[in-house]
């Protein structure tokens, strides 16, 4: 089931609100050269990541992004669209982080988020935890990227 967005905003959303199998995708976001190369070099100095020239001859034909750079783009998107502002808790952690295809800049990216589980918490029901698949794909619908996160949110509240 693909629908337009939530039925009510970011900052009213709850653990209610994240219906198992509902899909939504956001973005943009545009992967900038000097973005890539500054995050590379504080982050993930490979010769891909910070050097043009070097990458040009290295395993991908070209500079790209750092998979955790592709994930940070990844985190914006899904902060300012889909976790609630609200209710979210934190994070336990995601499974199965897979950097597909290469991210290179002037490329645009968006998400397509699925809510595979939502559960209420026995020990503490005023939360429950809610799984989503996260993929992020280019501007040619490519998947580059895909997660599924855990995310702790509470309950809307009753009275």
């Amino acid at each position: 089931m693909s629908a337009p967005d939530f039925a009510v905003p970011i900052d009213q959303r709850y653990f209610e609100d994240y219906v198992v199998g509902s899909t939504y995708e956001y973005g943009t976001v545009a992967v900038d050269e000097a973005e890539v190369v500054a995050f590379g070099r504080t982050y993930d100095p490979q010769p891909f990541h910070v050097d043009s020239v070097a990458a040009a001859q290295g395993p991908f034909g070209g500079l790209i992004a750092s998979g955790w750079h592709t994930a940070a783009l990844m985190m914006r998107l899904f902060v300012d669209h889909y976790l609630s502002s609200v209710a979210s808790m934190s994070s336990p952690g995601i499974d199965e982080l897979r950097w597909l295809k290469p991210v290179r800049p002037g490329d645009t990216l968006r998400i397509r988020v699925t809510v595979i589980e939502a559960r209420r918490s026995r020990s503490k029901p005023d939360r429950g935890i809610v799984r989503t698949l996260i993929e992020v794909l280019n501007q040619r619908s490519e998947i580059v990227s895909s997660m599924n996160a855990m995310n702790l949110l509470r309950c809307r509240p009753t009275g």
